[in-house]
């Protein structure tokens, strides 16, 4: 008989086409907030002062220095916005960016967290914190930073320009793939994790096609809180590892950079991976699963390596030792330098992640 634990996080979701409009000030009085402090980007303050309408007075205050990977900086300047607003609760309207400097807040304030997605990230349902210092990436997990209530609207993806649409959905896809093989992986989070992807697939291809089809933003966005539901429970794996030190260390775009890496990581644990090839490719329909996403990605127009995204090559050798510290060690391929090397090299390169890799 399979034997597991499945930590089940707490959290309540309220989904649907134009929800945040309709429900968030329900979902508010539901935590008795009345003091509310509005963490959005400069891009997103016209959808969060919308949304903030009906409930204008409550808005004790609004952060917008929002930066990729939240500089530790960037995390103190937004906990003393919340200390000054005596706020008694976080709204978090924007991409995993804003909601991870809303975790920031919550990790040493205490406040809740109401999260409204505008991206497919996922960090909105895992309990998955970062902050950068100096270069160097740092991650932790804590309850305290699990967003209280997510409102996930379609409407508001809608505007979400195709290619940070697909680099997003492919950053959420790489969630539901490590899921299989993360370090607490169950048959529970494999489960959500195949359904993930087959709507998280679906979603990018319909968009592919009608970027402004309602169908196919409310699949992606679906797909997008199974993968980060997937994510949270199971844990982090190589992948994720790979892209923080990266994404610290040469502050590459979130998002952009899961998208090109995952195919590289894909194709180096495959061999050992019998179970996970086999499930996501139920979900692809699709047996050649590394081309199946590779092609996925090139036809979304997201097929370049991480060079395109301004990193030099002579970076690689810099964060090897790095991520080998913190390399799971139960990676269903053992993790080497040499493997890392290549991998590193083909994703910056943006090569064919078929070829050998070990």
């Amino acid at each position: 008989m399979t034997e597991f634990t499945y930590d089940g996080l707490p959290g309540r979701v309220a989904f649907g086409a134009g929800a945040a409009r309709t429900r968030l000030l329900g979902e508010l009085d539901l935590l008795g907030a009345h003091r509310v402090l509005v963490i959005a980007t400069d891009a997103e303050n016209g959808i969060a002062t919308a949304l903030c309408a009906p409930f204008a007075d409550r808005v004790v205050a609004t952060f917008s220095e929002v930066r990729p990977h939240v500089p530790v900086e960037v995390a103190e300047l937004a906990r003393k916005a919340a200390i000054e607003a005596e706020a008694d609760v976080v709204l978090s309207v924007g991409g995993g960016s804003t909601t991870g400097t809303a975790k920031a807040v919550a990790l040493t304030t205490g406040l809740p967290i109401v999260a409204v997605p505008t991206t497919y990230a996922g960090s909105e349902v895992t309990p998955v914190w970062g902050m950068t210092e100096g270069g160097r990436k740092t991650t932790g997990t804590d309850r305290r930073v699990l967003p209280k209530t997510v409102v996930y609207d379609p409407e508001l993806t809608v505007s979400l320009p195709v290619e940070l649409s697909v680099a997003s959905g492919l950053n959420a896809v790489a969630h539901c793939v490590e899921a299989f093989w993360a370090p607490r992986r169950s048959p529970v989070s494999s489960a959500v994790a195949e359904d993930g992807i087959r709507h998280l697939v679906a979603g990018l291809n319909t968009i592919a096609a009608d970027p402004s089809a309602q169908a196919g933003r409310g699949a992606l966005l679906l797909g997008a809180y199974l993968a980060g539901s997937a994510f949270a429970v199971a844990g982090s794996g190589l992948h994720h590892k790979i892209c923080h030190v990266l994404g610290g260390a040469f502050d590459l775009p979130h998002a952009q950079t899961h998208a090109i890496v995952l195919p590289h990581v894909l194709a180096y644990n495959l061999p050992n991976a019998e179970e996970a090839a086999d499930r996501i490719a139920r979900a692809l329909g699709r047996t050649d699963i590394v081309e199946a996403l590779r092609e996925l990605g090139d036809g979304l127009g997201a097929g370049g390596g991480l060079r395109e995204l301004g990193m030099d090559e002579s970076g690689i050798d810099d964060v090897i030792e790095d991520i080998a510290a913190i390399a799971p060690a139960d990676n269903p391929t053992p993790v080497t330098a040499q493997g890392l090397q290549a991998i590193l090299h083909g994703a910056w390169a943006g090569s064919d992640p078929t070829g050998s890799t070990r």
